[in-house]
């Protein structure tokens, strides 16, 4: 069956969003292995990169911390000269998410790296993913699950906004999404497309609105075209995941 015209035009309007293309080469980063287990959290940063924030709280069933961390590359080398818009010396270094949970002898297990969900840095007109907050953008919440906020915005080269969010909940080796919420916004027109997904029992909802008119359309309720789970290494980018929706049968 085919999408109903608001989840169509979510779709084109997530296209729209595409983060406008740079002027060079990014230089290759490899990613590092990041330890299975650690004595502290700072011994999971590996060499040449920095932790850029933590965010203690609980992950799974027992009663021990856990952490979320949010690692960000430092080297020279990815920072590149831009003589175009934006900053004359443009930041690329790559992030990775990084899972560990508490152990009962006080040391922590790595239960998911992640370096794909927030994207790297390249283009130099675009704002930082995390809205230059991380602390603001990764949260762990009270029922054992996590989520985290990206935000994309351009001062030239799209007039789409978006802003994304990723629910999660750890599920024996899968960090498993649960939930997913897209707003877009098109600043010149002022039309919001926004996209709601409940992982767990399959529904969505999209629903259009305006800037002008501070009272949003209806919802156009639809479903998951699979219940298969989903697990953070399935979804990449976190801008270009988009659910398969399919039409609720007409009652």
């Amino acid at each position: 069956m085919q999408l109903p015209t608001a989840s169509l035009l979510v779709v084109l309007a997530c296209g729209a969003a595409a983060v406008p293309s740079h002027a060079f080469d990014l230089p290759e980063v490899i990613y590092p292995q990041i330890a299975k287990h650690a004595a502290t959290l700072e011994a999971f940063v590996p060499r040449g990169w920095q932790l850029e924030y933590r965010a203690l709280g609980r992950l799974n069933d027992d009663d021990l911390e856990d952490a979320l961390l949010v690692l960000r590359m430092d080297a020279d080398a990815n920072v590149v000269d831009n003589d175009g818009l934006g900053p004359d010396r443009f930041d690329t270094n790559p992030r990775m998410l990084v899972a560990a949970v508490g152990e009962a002898d006080g040391s922590w297990r790595r239960v998911m790296v992640d370096h794909t969900l927030v994207p790297r840095p390249e283009a130099p007109v675009m704002d930082d993913f995390l809205n230059d907050d991380a602390g603001g953008a990764v949260t762990i919440r009270p029922n054992r699950t996590w989520s985290i906020s990206l935000r994309s915005w351009a001062s030239a080269g799209t007039w789409s906004t978006r802003d994304v969010t990723y629910r999660f909940r750890l599920e024996d080796d899968c960090m498993r999404l649960i939930g997913y919420d897209d707003m877009h916004l098109h600043r010149a027109s002022g039309e919001i497309s926004t996209t709601s997904v409940n992982y767990l029992d399959g529904r969505a909802w999209v629903q259009p609105g305006s800037i002008a008119d501070e009272t949003p359309g209806p919802k156009t309720w639809t479903r998951l075209a699979s219940k298969a789970r989903v697990c953070i290494g399935d979804i990449d980018d976190g801008f270009s995941f988009s659910p398969k929706l399919v039409e609720l049968p007409t009652p």
